[in-house]
């Protein structure tokens, strides 16, 4: 036993810090749950004795009391995708802002059975509501109907406007101003929202310019997806009537693609510009470096965590488009 009374090593709970600093465990629990109706005083002779102490919440005891345990879960993807791993850190600051945590699982979006059991580890925990990153329609609707009385949001997804789909018509616009009249897309699967949030807004653009929609792919969001589908992007460029430019749903396929491009004997933009969406901080350093889309993960984050806690959030930015290399008049 030491001067407190606890056994070495033993966890210090409520009692330890109300008797330190001489108060209630009720003004201790008061402290915690950031109670209004709480004098100055008080309040900084208990988070002294926290910090004396080294006292650390217990989140499934606090949750007894007040219904809460402050955290949000949040359903993510492949976080090897620059995508899904900058929506993490973007919801973590967004929920460390309103005084949250993150509790985060991984599931395989394309498949109801892995989003589900990911949602039933993370309602286990005792987590106050579900962000889902990169989402698939038929698994978010899923997800919502399975728990009606849980809030569930998705980043880049909710009331306002559309930023993806906004971004990607931000992309295509770039390439008529250059003058390109024959602009290709390589998109997403089309089962993410992303992909077809991103897919309606280059084609919104291309019919406001008067254009019809070129060749389109589509990939996994990989590097090496982009590289697979070069020679195919190759020979549609060569052909008589073939696209000028290649509006890519992300950055990692427009990489994956300059590459096999490159490989295939064709020089970007001489022959063929092309755009990304994302603006990896890579991308500047792509060669030649990459024409792409920024979006405004904070203010999106900082959405989808209000959504949860249903309180008001501003909207996001608008996307931005970041020109650099890539793109050029056609020949």
């Amino acid at each position: 036993m030491d001067d407190s009374g606890r056994a070495p090593g033993a966890r210090v709970g409520v009692r330890d810090v109300a008797r330190e600093a001489g108060v209630s465990t009720q003004t201790v629990s008061r402290v915690l749950n950031e109670h209004p109706n709480i004098r100055p005083e008080t309040r900084d002779r208990v988070l002294a004795a926290i910090d004396r102490l080294d006292y650390r919440v217990n989140n499934a005891a606090r949750a007894l009391g007040t219904r809460t345990t402050r955290t949000l879960g949040v359903i993510a993807s492949d976080a090897t995708l620059y995508g899904p791993a900058v929506g993490i850190a973007a919801l973590e600051a967004a929920a460390r802002d309103a005084g949250r945590w993150i509790a985060t699982a991984y599931a395989d979006a394309s498949h109801e059975a892995s989003v589900r059991d990911a949602a039933e580890r993370l309602l286990g925990q005792g987590v106050d509501g579900l962000i889902v990153l990169a989402p698939h329609a038929a698994t978010l609707s899923s997800l919502t109907d399975a728990h009606p009385g849980i809030a569930i949001s998705a980043l880049h997804t909710g009331a306002g406007a559309d930023h993806q789909a906004d971004g990607a018509a931000l992309a295509v616009a770039h390439l008529v101003d250059l003058g390109h009249r024959r602009i290709g897309r390589v998109s997403g699967p089309q089962e993410w929202l992303e992909a077809r949030s991103r897919e309606v807004g280059a084609r919104r653009a291309l019919a406001g310019a008067g254009l019809e929609p070129g060749p389109r792919w589509s990939g996994d969001w990989t590097a090496a997806a982009g590289a697979a589908l070069a020679p195919r992007v190759a020979a549609a460029v060569r052909a008589a009537d073939g696209p000028t430019a290649i509006a890519v749903a992300n950055d990692q396929m427009a990489l994956g693609l300059m590459a096999g491009l490159r490989e295939a004997g064709l020089d970007v933009p001489g022959d063929v510009s092309v755009t990304g969406f994302d603006d990896n901080p890579d991308a500047a350093y792509y060669r030649p470096s990459l024409t792409t889309v920024g979006l405004d993960l904070t203010g999106e984050a900082h959405r989808a965590v209000a959504a949860v806690l249903g309180v008001a959030a501003r909207e996001a930015a608008a996307p931005r488009l970041v020109a650099r290399a890539s793109t050029a008049a056609p020949r």
